[in-house]
Protein backbone atom coordinates (compact mmCIF):
# COMPACT_ATOMS: atom_id res chain seq x y z
CA UNK A 1 0.00 0.00 0.00
CA UNK A 2 1.59 3.30 -1.18
CA UNK A 3 1.38 6.06 1.65
CA UNK A 4 2.91 9.47 1.80
CA UNK A 5 2.61 9.75 5.34
CA UNK A 6 1.41 6.85 7.79
CA UNK A 7 -2.20 7.24 9.90
CA UNK A 8 -2.85 5.39 12.36
CA UNK A 9 -5.93 4.53 14.01
CA UNK A 10 -6.01 3.75 17.81
CA UNK A 11 -8.87 2.49 19.49
CA UNK A 12 -8.99 1.28 23.43
CA UNK A 13 -11.45 -0.10 25.34
CA UNK A 14 -13.72 3.00 26.54
CA UNK A 15 -12.54 3.15 30.46
CA UNK A 16 -9.50 4.79 31.89
CA UNK A 17 -7.21 2.17 32.52
CA UNK A 18 -7.37 1.09 29.15
CA UNK A 19 -7.35 4.59 27.86
CA UNK A 20 -4.24 5.90 29.43
CA UNK A 21 -1.87 3.64 28.69
CA UNK A 22 -2.64 3.23 24.26
CA UNK A 23 -2.34 6.93 24.56
CA UNK A 24 0.73 7.24 25.83
CA UNK A 25 1.82 4.76 23.00
CA UNK A 26 0.08 7.18 20.53
CA UNK A 27 2.13 9.98 21.62
CA UNK A 28 5.45 7.90 21.12
CA UNK A 29 3.86 7.04 17.43
CA UNK A 30 3.20 10.49 17.05
CA UNK A 31 6.55 11.42 17.90
CA UNK A 32 7.80 9.53 15.17
CA UNK A 33 5.90 11.33 12.61
CA UNK A 34 2.90 9.44 12.45
CA UNK A 35 -1.03 10.93 12.06
CA UNK A 36 -2.60 8.83 14.71
CA UNK A 37 -6.25 9.16 15.03
CA UNK A 38 -7.46 7.92 18.83
CA UNK A 39 -11.03 6.50 18.45
CA UNK A 40 -13.64 7.27 21.28
CA UNK A 41 -16.78 6.16 21.67
CA UNK A 42 -19.93 9.23 22.42
CA UNK A 43 -21.05 7.11 26.01
CA UNK A 44 -17.73 8.12 27.70
CA UNK A 45 -16.47 11.10 25.09
CA UNK A 46 -18.70 13.40 27.18
CA UNK A 47 -17.23 12.89 30.01
CA UNK A 48 -13.83 11.60 29.44
CA UNK A 49 -11.34 15.03 28.62
CA UNK A 50 -8.71 14.24 26.56
CA UNK A 51 -5.93 16.89 25.71
CA UNK A 52 -2.37 14.70 24.37
CA UNK A 53 0.72 16.30 25.28
CA UNK A 54 4.19 16.25 25.34
CA UNK A 55 4.66 18.03 21.15
CA UNK A 56 3.05 15.31 19.94
CA UNK A 57 -0.31 15.55 18.19
CA UNK A 58 -2.57 13.03 18.85
CA UNK A 59 -5.81 13.90 17.07
CA UNK A 60 -9.58 12.93 18.61
CA UNK A 61 -12.34 11.15 16.90
CA UNK A 62 -15.62 9.47 18.54
CA UNK A 63 -17.77 6.88 16.88
CA UNK A 64 -21.36 6.17 18.62
CA UNK A 65 -21.56 2.82 20.34
CA UNK A 66 -25.17 2.99 20.37
CA UNK A 67 -25.08 3.58 24.94
CA UNK A 68 -24.92 7.26 24.67
CA UNK A 69 -25.94 7.41 28.25
CA UNK A 70 -25.18 4.17 29.47
CA UNK A 71 -22.40 2.73 31.85
CA UNK A 72 -20.00 0.78 29.73
CA UNK A 73 -20.49 -1.87 32.90
CA UNK A 74 -23.93 -2.32 31.70
CA UNK A 75 -22.96 -2.59 27.72
CA UNK A 76 -20.57 -5.34 28.82
CA UNK A 77 -23.14 -7.46 31.10
CA UNK A 78 -26.05 -6.77 28.97
CA UNK A 79 -25.63 -5.54 25.18
CA UNK A 80 -22.12 -6.44 24.68
CA UNK A 81 -23.39 -8.02 20.89
CA UNK A 82 -24.90 -4.86 20.28
CA UNK A 83 -21.98 -2.55 21.02
CA UNK A 84 -19.69 -4.70 19.10
CA UNK A 85 -22.30 -4.27 15.38
CA UNK A 86 -22.87 -0.93 16.31
CA UNK A 87 -18.77 0.00 17.13
CA UNK A 88 -17.83 -2.42 13.84
CA UNK A 89 -20.51 -0.66 11.47
CA UNK A 90 -19.25 2.83 12.88
CA UNK A 91 -15.56 2.44 12.49
CA UNK A 92 -15.72 1.10 9.35
CA UNK A 93 -17.86 4.03 8.31
CA UNK A 94 -15.28 6.25 10.16
CA UNK A 95 -12.60 4.91 7.98
CA UNK A 96 -14.42 5.33 4.76
CA UNK A 97 -14.33 8.85 5.49
CA UNK A 98 -10.41 8.88 5.68
CA UNK A 99 -9.79 7.25 2.36
CA UNK A 100 -12.63 9.57 0.60
CA UNK A 101 -10.17 12.29 1.90
CA UNK A 102 -7.13 11.09 0.49
CA UNK A 103 -6.20 10.29 4.17
CA UNK A 104 -6.32 6.49 4.30
CA UNK A 105 -5.46 4.72 7.54
CA UNK A 106 -2.55 2.21 7.15
CA UNK A 107 -3.23 0.40 10.64
CA UNK A 108 -5.70 -0.29 13.54
CA UNK A 109 -4.32 -0.49 17.28
CA UNK A 110 -6.96 -1.85 18.72
CA UNK A 111 -7.41 -2.92 23.01
CA UNK A 112 -6.76 -6.56 22.16
CA UNK A 113 -10.52 -7.17 24.60
CA UNK A 114 -12.06 -6.52 21.43
CA UNK A 115 -11.02 -8.82 18.96
CA UNK A 116 -13.61 -7.88 16.53
CA UNK A 117 -11.48 -4.93 15.60
CA UNK A 118 -8.97 -7.19 13.66
CA UNK A 119 -12.19 -8.18 11.47
CA UNK A 120 -12.82 -4.42 10.82
CA UNK A 121 -8.65 -3.75 9.80
CA UNK A 122 -9.13 -6.77 7.21
CA UNK A 123 -12.61 -6.13 5.50
CA UNK A 124 -10.83 -2.27 5.16
CA UNK A 125 -7.27 -3.93 3.83
CA UNK A 126 -5.07 -2.90 6.56
CA UNK A 127 -2.91 -4.17 8.99
CA UNK A 128 -4.08 -4.79 12.72
CA UNK A 129 -2.29 -4.51 15.79
CA UNK A 130 -3.67 -6.07 19.55
CA UNK A 131 -2.60 -4.11 22.35
CA UNK A 132 -2.53 -5.90 25.90
CA UNK A 133 -2.93 -3.43 28.49
CA UNK A 134 -2.57 -5.62 31.51
CA UNK A 135 0.51 -7.70 32.39
CA UNK A 136 2.11 -10.78 30.45
CA UNK A 137 1.35 -13.23 33.37
CA UNK A 138 -2.44 -12.11 33.41
CA UNK A 139 -2.43 -12.67 29.82
CA UNK A 140 -0.92 -15.53 29.71
CA UNK A 141 -3.47 -16.94 32.52
CA UNK A 142 -6.40 -15.95 30.54
CA UNK A 143 -5.02 -17.52 27.67
CA UNK A 144 -4.52 -20.57 29.14
CA UNK A 145 -7.74 -20.77 30.57
CA UNK A 146 -9.26 -20.30 26.72
CA UNK A 147 -7.47 -22.98 25.71
CA UNK A 148 -9.04 -25.19 28.70
CA UNK A 149 -5.59 -25.99 30.10
CA UNK A 150 -6.40 -24.45 33.58
CA UNK A 151 -9.13 -26.48 35.21
CA UNK A 152 -10.65 -24.41 38.20
CA UNK A 153 -12.64 -27.07 40.92
CA UNK A 154 -14.21 -25.80 44.43
CA UNK A 155 -13.95 -22.05 44.75
CA UNK A 156 -12.56 -22.64 48.44
CA UNK A 157 -10.15 -25.32 47.39
CA UNK A 158 -6.16 -25.41 47.90
CA UNK A 159 -5.43 -26.41 44.67
CA UNK A 160 -2.36 -24.86 43.31
CA UNK A 161 -2.01 -24.28 39.47
CA UNK A 162 1.06 -24.51 37.33
CA UNK A 163 1.78 -22.72 34.25
CA UNK A 164 4.85 -22.61 31.73
CA UNK A 165 7.22 -19.70 33.02
CA UNK A 166 4.83 -18.35 36.20
CA UNK A 167 5.42 -19.01 39.67
CA UNK A 168 2.79 -21.66 41.08
CA UNK A 169 -0.33 -19.86 41.67
CA UNK A 170 -3.45 -20.66 44.18
CA UNK A 171 -6.52 -20.19 43.82
CA UNK A 172 -6.37 -16.60 45.08
CA UNK A 173 -3.50 -15.90 42.78
CA UNK A 174 -5.11 -16.25 39.85
CA UNK A 175 -7.09 -13.03 37.90
CA UNK A 176 -10.67 -13.37 39.92
CA UNK A 177 -12.50 -13.53 37.30
CA UNK A 178 -12.22 -16.90 36.84
CA UNK A 179 -12.64 -18.73 40.59
CA UNK A 180 -15.80 -15.95 40.11
CA UNK A 181 -16.88 -16.65 36.51
CA UNK A 182 -20.25 -17.60 37.57
CA UNK A 183 -20.43 -13.94 39.29
CA UNK A 184 -18.99 -12.10 36.09
CA UNK A 185 -19.77 -14.45 33.71
CA UNK A 186 -19.57 -11.24 30.82
CA UNK A 187 -16.46 -9.83 32.40
CA UNK A 188 -15.15 -13.23 31.95
CA UNK A 189 -16.04 -14.02 28.11
CA UNK A 190 -14.96 -10.83 27.14
CA UNK A 191 -11.35 -11.05 28.82
CA UNK A 192 -10.75 -14.63 27.34
CA UNK A 193 -12.26 -14.08 24.16
CA UNK A 194 -9.49 -11.38 23.34
CA UNK A 195 -7.85 -14.81 22.37
CA UNK A 196 -10.76 -16.10 20.01
CA UNK A 197 -8.51 -14.31 16.83
CA UNK A 198 -5.42 -12.98 18.22
CA UNK A 199 -2.91 -14.97 16.26
CA UNK A 200 -4.00 -13.61 13.04
CA UNK A 201 -3.01 -10.35 13.75
CA UNK A 202 -0.43 -8.60 12.49
CA UNK A 203 1.61 -7.62 15.41
CA UNK A 204 0.75 -8.05 19.56
CA UNK A 205 1.67 -5.42 21.14
CA UNK A 206 2.21 -5.40 25.48
CA UNK A 207 2.49 -2.84 27.71
CA UNK A 208 5.10 -4.33 30.07
CA UNK A 209 9.28 -4.36 29.53
CA UNK A 210 11.54 -7.25 29.21
CA UNK A 211 12.97 -7.99 32.38
CA UNK A 212 9.78 -7.40 34.72
CA UNK A 213 8.64 -10.55 33.28
CA UNK A 214 11.36 -12.07 31.77
CA UNK A 215 10.62 -15.74 32.03
CA UNK A 216 6.92 -15.49 30.57
CA UNK A 217 7.73 -12.84 28.28
CA UNK A 218 9.82 -15.21 26.42
CA UNK A 219 7.52 -17.72 26.31
CA UNK A 220 4.81 -15.60 24.85
CA UNK A 221 7.47 -14.48 22.11
CA UNK A 222 8.34 -18.29 21.33
CA UNK A 223 4.48 -18.80 21.17
CA UNK A 224 3.78 -15.37 19.51
CA UNK A 225 6.59 -14.12 17.78
CA UNK A 226 4.86 -11.01 16.64
CA UNK A 227 4.55 -10.12 20.32
CA UNK A 228 6.40 -6.81 21.52
CA UNK A 229 6.67 -5.29 24.71
CA UNK A 230 6.27 -1.75 24.54
CA UNK A 231 6.05 -0.28 27.90
CA UNK A 232 6.11 0.87 31.00
CA UNK A 233 3.40 3.25 28.90
CA UNK A 234 4.33 5.83 31.37
CA UNK A 235 4.93 9.96 30.82
CA UNK A 236 8.06 10.51 29.31
CA UNK A 237 8.98 12.79 32.10
CA UNK A 238 9.64 10.36 34.68
CA UNK A 239 11.62 7.89 32.92
CA UNK A 240 13.19 8.85 29.73
CA UNK A 241 12.50 12.33 28.69
CA UNK A 242 12.42 11.72 25.26
CA UNK A 243 8.87 13.22 24.74
CA UNK A 244 9.72 16.78 26.02
CA UNK A 245 6.61 18.52 28.30
CA UNK A 246 4.95 14.90 28.58
CA UNK A 247 4.20 15.60 31.93
CA UNK A 248 0.46 13.24 32.35
CA UNK A 249 -1.48 11.11 30.63
CA UNK A 250 -3.94 14.13 29.62
CA UNK A 251 -6.94 12.29 30.27
CA UNK A 252 -8.82 12.35 33.21
CA UNK A 253 -12.44 11.11 35.07
CA UNK A 254 -11.89 13.45 37.88
CA UNK A 255 -10.07 16.64 39.11
CA UNK A 256 -7.62 16.26 41.09
CA UNK A 257 -6.61 18.78 43.59
CA UNK A 258 -2.98 19.09 42.58
CA UNK A 259 -1.99 22.48 44.34
CA UNK A 260 -3.19 21.42 48.06
CA UNK A 261 -1.44 17.44 47.52
CA UNK A 262 1.65 19.16 46.64
CA UNK A 263 2.03 21.52 49.31
CA UNK A 264 0.83 19.10 51.93
CA UNK A 265 3.40 16.77 50.64
CA UNK A 266 6.05 19.78 50.61
CA UNK A 267 5.85 20.02 54.48
CA UNK A 268 6.62 16.02 55.07
CA UNK A 269 9.44 14.33 55.71
CA UNK A 270 11.91 12.36 53.34
CA UNK A 271 9.78 8.47 53.06
CA UNK A 272 7.71 9.50 55.36
CA UNK A 273 3.94 9.36 53.90
CA UNK A 274 1.39 6.10 52.99
CA UNK A 275 0.01 7.48 49.88
CA UNK A 276 -3.40 5.58 49.62
CA UNK A 277 -5.53 5.23 46.63
CA UNK A 278 -7.66 2.31 44.84
CA UNK A 279 -8.21 3.63 41.25
CA UNK A 280 -11.39 5.14 39.66
CA UNK A 281 -13.68 2.15 39.95
CA UNK A 282 -12.94 0.20 42.85
CA UNK A 283 -15.38 0.24 45.99
CA UNK A 284 -15.45 -0.47 49.49
CA UNK A 285 -18.30 -1.43 51.72
CA UNK A 286 -18.80 0.36 54.93
CA UNK A 287 -16.86 -2.24 57.26
CA UNK A 288 -14.10 -2.15 55.22
CA UNK A 289 -14.01 1.56 54.91
CA UNK A 290 -13.93 1.83 58.52
CA UNK A 291 -10.67 -0.81 58.69
CA UNK A 292 -9.11 1.00 56.04
CA UNK A 293 -9.28 4.44 58.40
CA UNK A 294 -8.64 2.68 61.41
CA UNK A 295 -5.24 1.14 59.90
CA UNK A 296 -4.38 4.43 58.63
CA UNK A 297 -4.80 6.41 61.84
CA UNK A 298 -3.20 3.60 63.61
CA UNK A 299 -0.32 3.24 61.94
CA UNK A 300 0.81 7.08 63.21
CA UNK A 301 2.13 7.60 59.90
CA UNK A 302 1.52 10.63 57.88
CA UNK A 303 -0.95 9.78 55.50
CA UNK A 304 -2.26 11.26 51.54
CA UNK A 305 -5.73 9.03 50.97
CA UNK A 306 -7.34 9.48 48.11
CA UNK A 307 -11.33 8.84 48.92
CA UNK A 308 -13.82 9.42 45.82
CA UNK A 309 -16.61 11.96 46.48
CA UNK A 310 -19.41 8.75 45.72
CA UNK A 311 -17.47 7.03 48.95
CA UNK A 312 -17.06 9.50 51.42
CA UNK A 313 -19.98 8.86 53.15
CA UNK A 314 -18.29 5.47 54.57
CA UNK A 315 -15.85 7.45 56.46
CA UNK A 316 -15.99 7.17 60.12
CA UNK A 317 -17.57 10.07 62.08
CA UNK A 318 -14.74 12.67 62.84
CA UNK A 319 -12.34 10.63 61.05
CA UNK A 320 -10.93 13.62 58.45
CA UNK A 321 -10.89 15.94 61.77
CA UNK A 322 -9.02 13.63 64.28
CA UNK A 323 -6.61 12.98 61.69
CA UNK A 324 -6.02 16.18 60.39
CA UNK A 325 -2.16 16.57 62.30
CA UNK A 326 -1.34 13.07 60.17
CA UNK A 327 -3.36 12.85 57.14
CA UNK A 328 -4.82 14.72 54.03
CA UNK A 329 -7.94 12.83 52.58
CA UNK A 330 -9.27 14.26 49.04
CA UNK A 331 -11.20 13.35 46.41
CA UNK A 332 -8.53 13.19 43.61
CA UNK A 333 -5.22 13.73 43.29
CA UNK A 334 -2.06 13.61 40.28
CA UNK A 335 -0.78 10.08 41.73
CA UNK A 336 2.19 10.40 39.16
CA UNK A 337 3.11 13.32 40.80
CA UNK A 338 3.07 12.19 44.39
CA UNK A 339 4.48 8.83 43.52
CA UNK A 340 7.63 10.82 42.47
CA UNK A 341 7.71 12.88 45.45
CA UNK A 342 10.31 12.13 47.66
CA UNK A 343 7.87 12.54 50.83
CA UNK A 344 5.97 9.12 49.75
CA UNK A 345 7.29 6.03 51.44
CA UNK A 346 4.63 3.35 49.98
CA UNK A 347 1.56 2.95 48.10
CA UNK A 348 -1.22 1.50 49.50
CA UNK A 349 -3.32 0.12 46.30
CA UNK A 350 -5.43 -2.08 44.58
CA UNK A 351 -2.66 -3.06 42.05
CA UNK A 352 -4.45 -1.96 38.76
CA UNK A 353 -1.74 -2.90 36.30
CA UNK A 354 -1.31 0.69 35.86
CA UNK A 355 -0.97 1.96 39.11
CA UNK A 356 1.29 -0.74 39.69
CA UNK A 357 3.45 -0.18 36.32
CA UNK A 358 3.43 3.69 37.62
CA UNK A 359 4.96 2.56 41.06
CA UNK A 360 7.16 0.38 39.57
CA UNK A 361 8.58 3.38 37.25
CA UNK A 362 8.57 5.11 40.11
CA UNK A 363 10.33 3.53 42.92
CA UNK A 364 7.85 2.79 45.41
CA UNK A 365 7.31 0.36 47.60
CA UNK A 366 4.03 -1.16 47.93
CA UNK A 367 1.07 -2.75 50.14
CA UNK A 368 -0.48 -4.81 48.20
CA UNK A 369 -4.36 -4.76 48.63
CA UNK A 370 -5.76 -6.46 45.57
CA UNK A 371 -9.92 -5.99 45.01
CA UNK A 372 -10.37 -8.21 41.56
CA UNK A 373 -9.94 -9.03 38.07
CA UNK A 374 -6.44 -8.86 37.33
CA UNK A 375 -4.89 -7.36 40.43
CA UNK A 376 -4.92 -10.48 42.68
CA UNK A 377 -2.43 -11.93 39.97
CA UNK A 378 -0.43 -8.56 39.99
CA UNK A 379 -0.01 -8.58 43.89
CA UNK A 380 1.38 -11.95 44.15
CA UNK A 381 3.94 -10.67 41.43
CA UNK A 382 4.82 -7.34 43.76
CA UNK A 383 5.27 -9.64 46.96
CA UNK A 384 6.36 -12.50 45.49
CA UNK A 385 8.27 -12.20 42.38
CA UNK A 386 9.53 -8.75 42.36
CA UNK A 387 10.02 -8.01 46.12
CA UNK A 388 8.70 -4.70 45.70
CA UNK A 389 6.14 -4.72 48.36
CA UNK A 390 3.61 -7.18 51.01
CA UNK A 391 0.40 -8.30 50.39
CA UNK A 392 -2.17 -7.94 52.69
CA UNK A 393 -4.92 -10.91 53.16
CA UNK A 394 -8.70 -11.20 54.04
CA UNK A 395 -9.83 -12.26 57.36
CA UNK A 396 -10.71 -15.87 57.13
CA UNK A 397 -14.03 -15.56 55.71
CA UNK A 398 -12.14 -14.30 52.85
CA UNK A 399 -14.16 -10.82 53.04
CA UNK A 400 -12.95 -7.97 55.15
CA UNK A 401 -8.74 -7.29 55.41
CA UNK A 402 -8.61 -6.00 59.01
CA UNK A 403 -7.28 -2.65 60.17
CA UNK A 404 -4.59 -5.04 62.15
CA UNK A 405 -3.40 -6.44 59.01
CA UNK A 406 -3.21 -2.86 57.20
CA UNK A 407 -1.25 -1.74 59.89
CA UNK A 408 1.29 -4.72 59.36
CA UNK A 409 1.48 -4.40 56.25
CA UNK A 410 2.34 -0.49 56.21
CA UNK A 411 4.43 -0.82 59.10
CA UNK A 412 6.41 -3.68 57.28
CA UNK A 413 7.23 -1.59 54.08
CA UNK A 414 7.81 2.00 56.06
CA UNK A 415 10.01 0.39 59.00
CA UNK A 416 13.27 -1.87 59.59
CA UNK A 417 15.39 -4.06 57.46
CA UNK A 418 12.42 -5.13 55.69
CA UNK A 419 11.54 -1.79 54.33
CA UNK A 420 14.81 -1.35 53.74
CA UNK A 421 15.29 -3.88 51.36
CA UNK A 422 12.16 -3.45 49.59
CA UNK A 423 12.57 0.30 48.81
CA UNK A 424 16.15 -0.67 47.32
CA UNK A 425 14.46 -3.41 45.21
CA UNK A 426 11.72 -0.70 44.38
CA UNK A 427 14.44 1.94 43.05
CA UNK A 428 15.98 -1.40 40.65
CA UNK A 429 12.96 -1.96 38.87
CA UNK A 430 12.52 2.03 38.30
CA UNK A 431 15.67 1.36 36.74
CA UNK A 432 15.13 -0.98 35.18
CA UNK A 433 12.18 0.54 33.70
CA UNK A 434 13.93 3.68 32.35
CA UNK A 435 16.34 1.75 30.37
CA UNK A 436 13.96 -0.12 28.84
CA UNK A 437 11.96 2.89 27.22
CA UNK A 438 15.21 5.27 26.85
CA UNK A 439 17.18 5.40 23.96
CA UNK A 440 18.10 2.10 22.77
CA UNK A 441 16.09 0.11 25.52
CA UNK A 442 14.65 -3.26 24.84
CA UNK A 443 11.05 -1.47 24.40
CA UNK A 444 12.27 1.39 22.52
CA UNK A 445 13.81 -0.74 19.86
CA UNK A 446 10.79 -2.61 19.54
CA UNK A 447 8.80 0.16 19.00
CA UNK A 448 11.21 1.47 16.69
CA UNK A 449 11.04 -2.04 14.70
CA UNK A 450 6.81 -1.79 14.93
CA UNK A 451 7.56 2.01 12.80
CA UNK A 452 9.98 0.94 10.32
CA UNK A 453 7.65 -2.19 9.66
CA UNK A 454 5.05 0.06 8.83
CA UNK A 455 6.87 2.49 6.79
CA UNK A 456 8.54 -0.07 5.34
CA UNK A 457 5.32 -1.02 3.66
CA UNK A 458 4.40 2.34 3.03
CA UNK A 459 7.02 3.13 0.58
Amino acid sequence: MACKKPHILVFPFPAQGHINPILQFSKRLASKGFKITLITVTSVAKSMHIQPNGGASVEIESVSDGFDDAEIADVVTAHLDRFIATVSQNLTSLAGKFVSSGDPPTVLVYDAIMPFCLDVARKLGIKGAAFFTQMGAVSAVYYHYYEGNLKIGDRLGTTTFSMPAMPTMEIGDLPSLIPDRDLYSAFLSLMVNQFSNFQKADWLLLNSFDKLEEEVLNWMANQWPVIKTVGPTVPSIYLDKQLEDDKDYGLNLFHPNAEACMKWLDTKEKSSVVYASFGSLATAGGSQMEELAMALKNSNKNFLWVVRASEESKLPSNFVNETSEKGLVVNWCPQLQVLSHQAVGCFLTHCGWNSTLEALSLGVPMVAMPQWTDQTTNAKYIADVWDAGVRIQANDKGIIITREEIELGIKEVMEGERGDKLRRNAVRWKELARRAVDKGGSSDKNIDEFVLQIVTQCV
